[in-house]
């Protein structure tokens, strides 16, 4: 059965759109290597990785190893939000100790401690704006946004009511201090490359 097949045949069944369908024709479909794929309020969207976003990526992995084991971090793994389908992909993870996947095996965002986003000029919207909104009515502590184009960072914390109540932005060569907060470090960001 094709894709468009699929379609035809939920649409005549009535069935809702769920995550799960939605991923399912994505893995049908011929997606080019080296591109990231999420779905974002029902959108689907891919993005091809360059270098500059996986060497931020890498990077703040190899900075939260100093807390969290690597079972413990992802990176372009589907966490599904809150919100009318969410199925995101984010650029960085960390879970909370303790955390468990969900019966079907996707991490569940109620774990999350930590988000990263590394900013893609074609999918910046998404980044600053519905993600950061999901983001923070799912209670995610800490989400922190890092822009290769315009080379600063941004961090949010305090979610509540759907909102961040803090942020703060400085240029590349900031450190970002994440000591009060459940991630408990300070990121360097002096090596995070420009595009």
């Amino acid at each position: 059965m094709t894709v468009l097949e699929d379609r035809i045949e939920m649409a005549e069944s009535g069935d809702e759109l769920t995550l799960d369908m939605m991923f399912a024709w994505l893995e049908k479909m011929p997606i080019p290597e080296g591109y990231k794929t999420e779905i974002v309020g029902g959108h689907i969207f891919m993005t091809p990785q360059r270098d500059t976003h996986f060497q931020i990526i890498f990077d703040l992995l190899e900075q939260l190893r100093a807390k969290y084991p690597r079972k413990r971090l992802v990176s372009d793994v589907r966490i599904d939000f809150p919100g009318r389908l969410n199925g995101f992909a984010c650029d960085v993870a960390a879970f909370a100790d303790g955390s468990v996947k969900d019966g079907r095996g996707h991490w569940r965002y109620q774990d999350v401690e930590f988000i990263a986003e590394v900013i893609s000029r074609d999918t910046a919207a998404n980044d600053y704006g519905p993600k950061k909104d999901t983001y923070a009515s799912a209670g995610v502590p800490v989400y922190l946004i890092v822009d290769p184009y315009t080379g600063e960072w941004h961090l949010h914390t305090l979610p509540k009511d759907g909102t961040y109540h803090a942020g703060l932005s400085f240029g590349f060569g900031e450190e970002i201090d994440l000591t009060r907060t459940a991630v408990g470090l300070v990121l360097r960001t002096d090596e995070f490359p420009r595009d």
